[in-house]
């Protein structure tokens, strides 16, 4: 029955407290961003992202910081300063890398603000501006809670935004070993230059030998390659909302 429900209530937060803004760039738009910070993510991604001279998005978990998760080293607080440093965006994924289908509107709040000050105390006042829904779990009731305190909030499910979207839920696709052999990136990204839209991609852990959730080095250059021969405009999540929204 927890599994019906769980269900339902996704279903709620997807189709329910829509809160509308038209995607219209000027050209089409990729951003890339990774969830809960693995430390891969950075020794592996980062000297990619600067090969190519691209910022990322990096969705940040206090509570993950010098820890495991999924049996992977995650990101040291030295890496959160780097990226930061490097100029990539760093967003909020909550405090304790937790459901949102497990929190209370207030309990959510709570895991925000103590993210919010974890990293601001590590980031010289940093002040993050987008969020990520762990595990891509949206709570019909944790909607106004990211729309009161971040630009725009990223679920999983797959899709170009374009045209009319839900601010609190945007589309993405995985950049991640169990789902990429399902998309044809270049009709993808064909397809969001030709719509003017705007294509979110996230990823976990970067490896040779990645797990379900991560990818290859290979794929990300692949990726960027693909979006620059698209002619897309390559930004951060915060940046590019504020080219794309009107």
């Amino acid at each position: 029955m927890s599994a019906f429900l769980d269900k339902m209530r996704r279903r709620a937060g997807r189709y329910l407290d829509v809160r509308p803004a038209t995607v219209q760039p000027a050209r089409g738009v990729l951003s890339l961003s990774f969830d809960d910070i693995p430390a891969s993510a950075w020794t592996e991604a980062g000297p990619i992202l600067a090969q190519h001279g691209v910022k990322a998005t990096y969705y940040v978990c206090g509570g993950l910081s010098g820890g495991r998760n999924l049996d992977l080293p995650q990101f040291e607080v030295e890496h959160l300063q780097a990226l930061h440093e490097a100029g990539h965006e760093v967003g909020c994924h909550t405090y304790e890398h937790v459901s949102t289908l497990t929190l209370s509107p207030a309990e959510l709040d709570a895991s925000l603000a103590r993210n919010a000050a974890w990293v601001a105390e590590r980031l010289d006042g940093y002040e993050m501006q987008t969020f990520a829904y762990p595990f891509g779990d949206c709570a019909l009731g944790s909607k106004a809670v990211i729309d009161r305190r971040f630009l725009c909030g990223r679920g999983v499910r797959d899709g170009i935004n374009a045209g009319r979207t839900d601010r609190n839920l945007l589309q993405a696709i995985g950049l991640e070993s169990r789902r990429l052999p399902g998309y044809d990136l270049e009709a993808l990204l064909a397809e969001t230059a030709s719509s003017k839209g705007w294509l979110i991609a996230y990823g976990h852990d970067v490896s040779d030998a990645p797990t379900p959730y991560g990818c290859r080095p290979e794929d990300i250059d692949r990726l960027i390659r693909l979006a620059s021969a698209a002619d897309l405009d390559i930004q951060p999540v915060a940046a590019a909302w504020r080219m794309v929204t009107h």
